[in-house]
């Protein structure tokens, strides 16, 4: 079933959590997000809800270029979206890293 957003915030958020999902299916990617971001794997389901963290989750997956083609991927969702839902969360996106 798909889900239907009704705003920019709540299109962002919905792609921010197709990201922390693809960030969770790969240990090696999740160890290094959860070591980034210092949350311990308990709290990763209820900081899901955090506006704040969602950003994060989207700066980790925008931070270099095989990490958001990557996502892109398994997402079908375009690079150019990635970026404008992490803008439609509030403030910068960060530099990328090329890879």
């Amino acid at each position: 079933m798909t889900k239907r957003v009704h705003n920019a915030t709540e299109a962002a958020e919905f792609v921010a959590i197709q990201a922390l999902s693809f960030i969770a299916d790969d240990a090696e990617r999740l160890g290094r997000f959860l070591t980034e971001t210092g949350i311990g794997p308990e709290t990763l389901r209820a900081s899901a809800s955090d506006p704040h963290f969602l950003a994060g989750v989207l700066d980790f997956v925008l931070r270099d270029d095989a990490t958001v083609n990557a996502f892109s991927e398994s997402s079908g969702h375009h690079p150019t979206t990635i970026a404008a839902a992490r803008m439609a969360l509030g403030d910068s996106l960060p530099e990328r890293e090329s890879r």
